[in-house]
């Protein structure tokens, strides 16, 4: 009998392991260092869980919920100890004691919670994909900008301190050039019923939202510009979501990015970032805490480790805190979100993957829009 301990079958298997790894830990007194907001939470799902469970581990029980269907608002708060439940969005909106709101809901309602937060003067941290496509990301962001409030997206990668002392040492010159990088994202989601989320375009489905916004995350932290040239290639599914990928990209300092996905075959979260004295390999890449350096004079690895897994949410929150405090670093991190938008909605136009959101770009494009 092997002694082999297989790993978990899915992210939110993964996540509940990880959580549970630190779960009886002293929670770290360094993650949160600027002045402390007021937290409310729109959506109960698996995100909108995890973040309670952290918050509650650091002493920092959510101030407030809303959801759909208040029952399930009212569920999530006896069990997190939430200090109120709104009946409504409007009341969250219109609570001055609320500073702060994280949209946990699915990716094509984004924007019409984005336009009432932000205009209600709520800094908004938006799970991921932050938005549909760009066009809604540069509204989000003359809003944010309109009202004096910061939007940050969620997507881990920007988070986690893993990479940040990665790109850190990187800047340093330390690595070399960057010339590729290399990222996979399998999963295996049953097609049984294709209305389910992640094949639904009703919901605003597919691999490049879903997964997609990690590959290109992770290779835009290391690469000095935007990619531009794109070239790819996409299967979609029976309900009109592109279902699996592959795709290069290429920018104006000649830095390749090379990317497979698929939502119905597994494959290994890797990511291989090569530079001209080392590469770097990263498996489990969207909450990594740790990395392997090999560098090429000698082939000698080098262990890297910062962070730690499980705190994945409280390191999400801590950066919106720091860049509502006014750190630039955090604040630029919006940039990096809005270029991988920018990709994300180009291949899907290129693959005539559009939302029932986006009907009239489909007519224009003398395509039929996904679920229409």
């Amino acid at each position: 009998m092997s002694d082999q301990v297989a790993a978990p079958l899915d992210a939110a298997a993964a996540s509940d392991a990880a959580f549970a790894r630190i779960s009886s830990q002293p929670f770290p007194q360094d993650i949160f260092a600027a002045p402390q907001l007021r937290w409310a939470v729109i959506g109960c799902g698996v995100i909108a869980n995890q973040m309670a469970q952290v918050m509650a581990l650091a002493g920092r029980p959510l101030a407030g919920v809303a959801n759909r269907t208040i029952e399930k608002a009212q569920t999530f708060a006896e069990r997190y100890g939430v200090e109120r439940v709104y009946e409504s969005y409007d009341e969250l909106y219109a609570d001055p004691s609320i500073d702060a709101v994280y949209i946990t809901t699915p990716h094509n309602t984004h924007i019409t919670y984005l336009r009432q937060a932000l205009a209600a003067g709520k800094h908004v941290l938006c799970e991921k994909s932050i938005t549909l496509n760009s066009a809604e990301l540069d509204e989000a962001r003359a809003l944010a900008h309109e009202h004096g409030v910061v939007l940050m997206d969620a997507t881990t990668i920007l988070h986690m301190p893993l990479y940040q002392e990665l790109v850190r040492r990187m800047n340093t010159g330390e690595f070399g050039q960057m010339n590729l990088a290399q990222v996979n994202f399998g999963s295996f989601k049953e097609y049984g019923d294709l209305t389910n989320r992640f094949y639904n375009p009703k919901l605003a489905g597919g691999a490049m939202l879903d997964i997609g916004v990690y590959a290109l995350s992770i290779a835009r932290l290391f690469m000095a510009s935007q990619p531009k040239e794109l070239v790819s290639l996409a299967n979609r599914s029976t309900t009109g979501v592109d279902q699996t990928s592959g795709f290069v990209t290429r920018n104006a300092e000649g830095q390749l990015g090379v990317f497979s996905l698929s939502l119905h075959s597994k494959q290994p979260k890797r990511a291989m970032i090569s530079f001209d004295n080392c590469y770097i390999e990263a498996t489990d890449y969207p909450r990594a805490d740790h990395a392997t350096i090999v560098w090429t004079s000698d082939g000698r690895r080098e262990e890297v480790r910062a962070g730690e897994e499980g705190y994945a949410l409280a390191y999400e929150i801590a950066d919106l805190e720091a860049a509502v405090a006014g750190d630039a670093d955090k604040l630029k991190l919006l940039d990096y979100a809005a270029d991988v938008m920018e990709i994300m909605t180009r291949l899907r136009y290129e693959w005539g993957v559009y939302y029932p959101e986006e009907a009239e770009l489909a007519a224009a494009a003398g395509v039929e829009a996904a679920g229409a």
